[in-house]
């Protein structure tokens, strides 16, 4: 039962990392991560940059990679199920640009 829903996607998992602003985010959301981890006094800054990193990569393998079905009831039988939230995104299609700047990422947060 989908009362309220006010997007027209079969499963909404599809689509979200190219909804609007939500690259920014992400990227704020890093660097947010990196300026707390600099707060901490006795951190210094290659400490904070490669908990940055580690925090961040555990952070997405779970996110896209462990965690499999979706967090709202979706009316595709039970498809969405079974796949990762990468297998779902951008309904499998490989080479778009959410895959590719997900994929890019933690290689330029690896080499700041």
């Amino acid at each position: 039962m989908n009362v309220g829903v006010a997007h027209s996607e079969v499963n909404p998992n599809t689509r979200v990392m190219n909804s609007r602003g939500m690259w920014l985010t992400y990227a704020l959301g890093v660097g947010l991560l990196h300026i707390v981890l600099l707060s901490i006094p006795f951190f210094s800054v290659p400490v904070a940059w490669t908990l940055t990193n580690v925090i961040h990569n555990l952070g997405m393998y779970v996110f896209l990679h462990a965690v499999k079905g979706t967090p709202f009831e979706t009316p595709d039988q039970g498809k969405a199920r079974l796949l990762t939230h990468w297998e779902q995104l951008d309904y499998g299609v490989q080479f778009t640009s959410s895959r590719k700047f997900f994929t890019i990422s933690p290689i330029i947060l690896n080499y700041l």
